[in-house]
């Protein structure tokens, strides 16, 4: 395995796991998704519960989103390198995507991302195999339309004149079947996330597309140099907007999530692509962990929040219930167990398996279609 694709698994690792330190949050509130819903940026948040968040909120989705570009754009060169018709079979691809999010939006989790990515992917397909500055204008014009949303709603949450949050939308963890009702009743206010998110992961797609094209995880003079330059420009101009937003309050949630979390989340790549680069080549525990979860990053991120539904809903072991005053410590503490569970689980299953179990029934799916329409011989 190259050091390359090693990075990018490591990469996959850190974005799921950090996804999780974000989403933990929704599991261990006393209602679910609806409590976060009504509380997400609020001020009643204790000192320990906000920098908890801001350490997470976003910046690893951001970080998902930027890797989820650069598999994309792989994926294009493979096409080209056999001659294959491109985007091709890779709509399939993003139709059976948005089908496992619609299931795991259902059945598990309120917030699912891979519904976006399925959209968003379709479109960035037919774009990733353009010329440079084309994908940079395209980069130019989401950003724009993002920026725009965001600083629209920032000035109206300032300004007094919207609440964050939203209406109060029933909640009830004693019940799985009742969850997956509510799941369908309001699904526009747990959708209503995709005007953030269409714009800002269309960015994040190109901008994947382009990194990988410049060198960014090549162990190399060009990779290195550009490293250095999203380290210094994504952390250091990140982190202190990070604390900035903080400092101003809740009415700046949404620009820390989806202004501050964005730029951090490219000095998070270059800092961990450097990283691993620099490590000796044979992987330690941990660096293991991670690669494998990367490398079955679509079951994990799946099998993470059935786990903490299990953990701390009512209908399941409902740790939720008894955490009282002690939520941030307890959400850490799933948090750090969770993940630990998911690294040995991964290694463990690629030690015997080649895929991961949905990485298999994705791959079988994908195929499928694919065999029937294969010629076949004259007997």
């Amino acid at each position: 395995m190259s050091g390359r694709i090693t990075a990018l698994d490591v990469l996959r690792g850190v974005a799921i796991l950090g996804t999780l330190g974000t989403n933990i949050w929704v599991f261990t509130s006393p209602r679910g998704a609806p409590s976060f819903i009504e509380g997400f940026g609020s001020a009643a948040a204790g000192g320990a519960e906000s920098v908890l968040l801001a350490l997470s909120n976003g910046k690893f989705l951001a970080l998902l989103s930027i890797l989820f570009g650069v598999g994309l754009a792989l994926q294009h060169g493979a096409a080209v390198r056999r001659g294959a018709r491109w985007p091709g079979w890779y709509l399939w691809r993003s139709a059976l995507l948005l089908l496992e999010g619609l299931a795991h939006y259902l059945l598990i989790f309120e917030f699912d991302v891979l519904m976006w990515y399925a959209v968003v992917s379709v479109f960035v397909a037919y774009l990733v195999g353009r010329h440079g500055r084309v994908i940079n204008r395209w980069m130019v014009a989401a950003g724009v339309v993002h920026l725009a949303f965001v600083g629209l709603v920032t000035a109206a949450l300032v300004a007094g004149e919207a609440e964050a949050g939203g209406a109060p939308v029933p909640g009830d963890t004693t019940n799985w079947l009742a969850q997956v009702a509510a799941r369908v009743e309001f699904f526009a206010t747990y959708r209503a996330e995709v005007f953030f998110v269409l714009p800002l992961s269309t960015l994040l797609f190109l901008a994947g597309a382009r990194l990988l094209r410049a060198g960014a995880l090549e162990d190399s003079d060009r990779g290195r140099r550009l490293r250095v330059r999203l380290i210094g420009w994504g952390l250091g101009a990140g982190v202190p907007m990070t604390v900035a937003a903080g400092v101003a309050g809740g009415d700046w949630f949404l620009f820390d999530r989806y202004v501050c979390a964005p730029v951090v989340a490219f000095g998070l790549l270059g800092l961990v692509t450097s990283l691993v680069l620099g490590m000796r080549p044979a992987p330690g525990l941990v660096r293991r962990g991670l690669t494998s979860v990367g490398r079955m990053a679509l079951t994990c991120y799946i099998a993470q929040n059935l786990i903490a539904s299990i953990v701390f809903y009512q209908w399941g072991f409902g740790l939720a219930a008894h955490v009282g005053s002690n939520v941030p410590l307890w959400t850490a503490v799933g948090w750090l167990l969770i993940s630990a569970v998911l690294m040995a689980a991964a290694s463990w299953w690629l030690g015997r398996f080649s895929r991961g179990p949905v990485e298999a029934f994705w791959q079988w799916a994908y195929q499928a279609p694919q065999r029937r329409r294969e010629p076949q011989p004259v007997r």
